[in-house]
């Protein structure tokens, strides 16, 4: 790390920036929305078994979704803060 980059952490007592926290944010929001998508598929009587467990949108979309969600959250925490 320079003496540029150390005396920027020290002045704003951050280690990421704003952009950071903003790009953080919409990392989190990408994972619930992936988790909101996994919502549903119970059935109301537990002798019968309901087949839309195994939806497309269950199975393969939400967790492709909160996939996407964590590696933008990487993203999001090893991108440079602009000076």
């Amino acid at each position: 790390m320079s003496d540029k980059e150390t005396k920027e952490i020290e002045k704003t007592g951050f280690a990421l920036g704003r952009e950071n926290y903003k790009l953080l944010l919409i990392g989190f929001a990408i994972i619930v929305i992936g988790f909101i998508l996994m919502i549903g598929g119970k059935s109301e009587d537990p002798n019968v078994f309901n087949k839309e467990v195994f939806s497309f949108r269950r199975t393969t979309l939400a967790p492709i979704v909160v996939l996407f969600g964590f590696l933008f959250e990487i993203y999001a925490i090893m991108k440079k803060p602009k000076k």
